[in-house]
């Protein structure tokens, strides 16, 4: 069982930066592919990043490749999410999971991961 909590959303305006973190409970933390995925109101989830087990590779939707960045510290047990020139539609509530144990990281769909923190809301004003 893991158990993971998200910080670090709030207001920011377009250009902006956040840095999102995501602490996880439970000693195998380090064996699971790692992910954030977002929900922007009315539609439906979104792949943002993923990471593998040993953080050897990371992984981008299109449109967020080169202003994201996601990263792990498997000692401390924690993913963050770097998040620079951030846009209006970059805007939803974004979430971290927990995938599939010792994969290569590309892992893109929500069916993927089988724990979820509760989401911490992101908002980009124009």
């Amino acid at each position: 069982q893991v158990q993971l909590v998200e910080s670090g959303g709030g207001l920011v305006q377009a250009g902006g930066s956040l840095r999102l973190s995501c602490a996880a409970s439970g000693r195998t933390f380090s064996s699971y592919t790692m992910g954030w995925f977002r929900q922007a109101p009315g539609k439906e989830y979104e792949f943002v990043a993923s990471i593998s087990w040993s953080g050897g590779s990371t992984y981008y939707a299109d449109s967020v490749e080169g202003r994201f960045t996601i990263s792990r510290d498997n000692a401390k047990n924690t993913v963050y999410l770097q998040m620079n020139s951030l846009k209006p539609e970059d805007t939803a509530v974004y979430y971290c999971a927990a995938g599939p144990r010792w994969s290569s990281g590309r892992d893109y769909e929500p069916d993927d991961y089988d724990y979820w923190g509760q989401g911490t809301q992101v908002t980009v004003s124009s």
